[in-house]
């Protein structure tokens, strides 16, 4: 899966009013058993901005709540948001209390002034309550004087989910975390800078990790992997690449080569010895670098010197460049096992192995190449297309 790359845009999150509640034995610190507020049903909504009509949708730029994707999916910040199954939810949610069940699976809010994480002034991380996904930081966080602790950013946006809230006779924008679903808030556009807007979080949808103390299993990103193939147009390569479930991100690059930095022109007509290369970053539980040789052989034609199809040059070698020495004796091994299949006891594999410490770097491709399929509907044709 491609990287989601989400960016929080005020402009299109659905206004809402404020919530104004009713205390039931808490005000101003003073908190009684109950942790949860009562709407005040007398209350007038506030009617939407212009901009933000009365039936529109969640804000396009954060992901919304759907059902569980056939792939996984990654964050930017290289976190597995994949929605949880239910009876994963169900499992998790047998460690929460009465309270906070009410606040995170039921959609609850607790009274003001009253959250144990409102006046947490400690640098650290603040992760969901139900699954561990990190939600929001520090260093967002505010007095908003509102009661409730407040943030003007999530730490990623694909961690932070949005819906439509229109209870209590108001229209709001609810936010849930991305994985486990879990009710955080509400999300307003009366924030500081420089996004303008206000988180409004219930503590008890929250955990603290405190900076310097090791962050829970859950709460860990992926141990993420970096592999790197060569396969003639990069267009092609990079697309069915992402296409792998458990590939996190690929990016159109070159490698190789004999100088720093080269365009896309210096490549094709200098010499420079790059090939056009693709970057991919993947989650190893999720697949093997076995699994992406066996791949890439299905990509491209591995046999073909310093050309792929109609594309000549040794730009569009076959090449493998070796993240560490693993992969080096995985990659010579799966040559060799392919050379004696049928495909290729008459065809010799030419594809290099060079380990990326001797190609040297790896220099992104220009932006009009990244996820050129995406943007244009199509690729350079390669084995399968037909």
């Amino acid at each position: 899966m491609k990287l989601l790359s989400l960016a929080l845009s005020a402009s299109l999150l659905a206004a809402g009013a404020f919530a104004a509640f009713k205390p039931v034995g808490c005000w101003f610190g003073s908190c009684g058993t109950s942790a949860l507020a009562q709407p005040v049903q007398a209350m007038t909504p506030t009617p939407p901005t212009p901009s933000t009509p009365a039936d529109s949708k969640p804000d396009a730029s954060m992901p919304t709540t759907a059902t569980k994707p056939s792939a996984p999916v990654y964050s930017k910040s290289l976190y597995d948001i994949t929605p949880l199954p239910k009876s994963r939810i169900d499992e998790l949610a047998k460690k929460l209390t009465k309270e906070e069940a009410e606040v995170i699976l039921s959609k609850g809010t607790e009274r003001p002034f009253c959250g144990t994480l409102l006046d947490n002034k400690k640098q650290g991380t603040y992760v969901c309550r139900l699954c561990g996904l990190p939600l929001f930081a520090s260093d967002s966080k505010f007095d908003s004087g509102t009661g409730w602790p407040s943030f003007f950013k999530p730490f990623d946006p694909a961690h932070v989910a949005t819906r439509r809230d229109t209870s209590h006779g108001m229209i709001r924008t609810e936010i849930n975390c991305a994985r486990c679903d879990g009710h955080l808030g509400h999300v307003f556009e009366d924030g500081p800078p420089p996004t303008g807007l206000r988180f409004c979080l219930n503590s008890a949808s929250l955990d603290f990790v405190e900076k310097g103390q090791p962050m829970p299993e859950a709460s860990r990103p992926v141990a993420a992997a970096t592999a790197y193939f060569a396969g003639g147009c990069f267009w092609g390569v990079e697309d069915r690449f992402q296409q792998l479930p458990g590939v996190i991100d690929a990016v159109s690059g070159y490698m190789g080569g004999r100088i720093k930095n080269p365009t896309y022109k210096q490549v094709c007509s200098e010499g420079t010895g790059h090939a056009e290369t693709v970057k991919v970053t993947f989650d190893p539980a999720r697949i093997s670098y076995d699994q992406l040789l066996g791949a890439f052989f299905k990509f491209h034609d591995p046999t073909q010197l310093n050309r792929q199809g109609p594309d000549i040059g040794d730009q569009y070698r076959s090449a493998i460049f070796t993240d560490n020495e693993d992969q080096a004796k995985a990659a010579r091994a799966f040559i060799e096992n392919q050379q004696a299949t049928e495909r290729f006891r008459n065809r010799r594999i030419v594809t290099q192995i060079v380990p990326a410490s001797q190609a040297g770097a790896f220099w992104m491709a220009e932006e009009y190449h990244q996820d050129y399929h995406l943007k244009n509907g199509g690729h350079c044709p390669m084995p399968g297309d037909g």
